[in-house]
């Protein structure tokens, strides 16, 4: 048992895969000497001394080579199942600008060097992997086909039994040898189509990019959504409850009027606290995000800010169009979280809010007339980190000017692109 597992891993492992190998390097032959003769008729005109006809054949060069292209991603994707990854192409127009955009493109010359270049060396190699699957077969079974031969014929050559033999081993040797030769050129081959054929390292890297802006703008759009909800359940859920409790507490206090007096206690202490509760809730609801900044847009929301601090704050929001929600989320809690600080931490006796919109910028000033010393690497900085992350998050731009003794100015710059969170 353990001999024919033996045998099958040895025998049946290089072959396993050797007829699809095969077959790829077969069709390939003929893509790969496809530009050969385009070569030849450039080689002819430079011989020739015809300098007019000499960028005919590159132009040809230039015009098959999508074709070729096409066909060599078919021929993978039909033999052994790869998906070539397609490089990035200009705009679909028709115009005589974008056929000349394409034929100049580092991508259409790095085609035209892989099917020009490469193209032969490969076919060269394809006809050499082929002539040793040929004669590996044909030697193997030379004693299988020599009884074809006619009587008179087949005598003489059974004569050379030494000799057949010595043909059998080789052609056996040679079909142990096929199957790794092949494997090697496909390989090769691969390497060589996808390097060529496929994007440069540069749009790689910039398509993964993009698929990474793409997912973390969902991972935003979803993350703001989430926050909508809790603000939604906690107000219509959690708040209208503790609001009907408070009624209830008071109507309690109001009408009970026999109660004792540690009940009565009782009673005040828990309105007090329900009331407290619901004022706490209403500061967690409108920090979660504000329903006004939905409905009404960043001008209402950060007047409701300001109006609501015990320093005077004059506001200027300048907005020809709304940006996107993640984006105006983000701004609004810049200027809610900076104002909260100018409160708690400043000592200013006034603050300046400036919201504008400049091409695809939007731009946030909050600037105050306190005691200055903010600072984003100090231990107690977290409330500017926090906002630096945020702004961060949209690809924003966070700065904070605060000198000892002030003024402190904090401006974040956020994309308002259409492709921007």
């Amino acid at each position: 048992m353990q001999l024919t597992t033996w045998l099958r891993l040895v025998l049946g492992r290089p072959f396993r895969r050797a007829g699809h190998r095969t077959a790829l390097v077969a069709a390939g032959l003929p893509l790969h000497l496809a530009v050969v003769p385009l070569w030849l008729w450039l080689l002819g005109t430079l011989a020739a001394l015809v300098p007019a006809l000499t960028p005919l054949p590159v132009l040809l060069t230039l015009v098959v080579t999508p074709l070729l292209t096409a066909g060599q991603r078919r021929r993978y994707r039909a033999l052994v199942g790869k998906d070539l990854p397609r490089p990035a192409v200009p705009g679909p127009e028709r115009d005589w600008k974008s056929v000349v955009r394409r034929l100049t493109s580092r991508t259409m010359w790095r085609q035209a060097c892989y099917h020009a270049a490469a193209g032969p060396l490969f076919a060269v190699l394809d006809l050499a992997v082929l002539a040793v699957w040929a004669t590996a077969l044909v030697a193997a079974s030379i004693y299988v086909w020599i009884w074809a031969l006619p009587p008179q014929w087949r005598v003489t050559a059974l004569g050379h039994t030494t000799q057949g033999a010595y043909i059998t081993a080789g052609g056996l040797a040679l079909l142990f040898l096929g199957p790794r030769l092949t494997g090697a050129l496909v390989r090769l081959e691969t390497r060589a189509a996808e390097v060529l054929l496929g994007p440069s390292r540069a749009e790689k890297l910039a398509r993964r990019v993009a698929d990474l802006a793409e997912s973390r703008a969902g991972v935003l759009d979803a993350a703001d959504a989430e926050r909508r909800r809790i603000e939604r359940d906690l107000h219509d859920g959690a708040q209208q409850r503790l609001v009907s409790l408070a009624v209830n507490l008071g109507l309690a206090r109001s009408t009970l009027g026999d109660l004792p007096e540690d009940a009565r206690k009782v009673i005040d202490e828990a309105h007090r606290e329900a009331k407290e509760a619901i004022a706490e809730l209403s500061n967690l609801v409108r920090g979660l995000h504000p329903s006004v900044l939905d409905d009404r847009g960043l001008d209402a929301a950060l007047s409701g800010v300001a109006a609501r601090l015990p320093i005077p704050v004059r506001l200027a929001v300048d907005l020809p169009q709304r940006p996107s929600p993640t984006v105006e989320a983000v701004a609004y809690f810049v200027v809610s979280e900076a104002l909260t600080n100018v409160v708690k931490h400043a000592r200013a006796t006034r603050a300046d809010v400036t919201v504008e919109r400049t091409g695809e910028t939007l731009r946030v000033v909050v600037a105050d007339d306190g005691a200055g010393g903010a600072d984003l690497a100090a231990a107690g900085g977290t409330g500017l980190a926090g906002l630096a992350k945020r702004v961060a998050s949209v690809d924003g731009t966070f700065s904070c000017r605060s000198p000892a003794g002030g003024p402190t100015v904090i401006t974040a710059q956020l994309p308002c692109a259409p492709g921007s969170p």
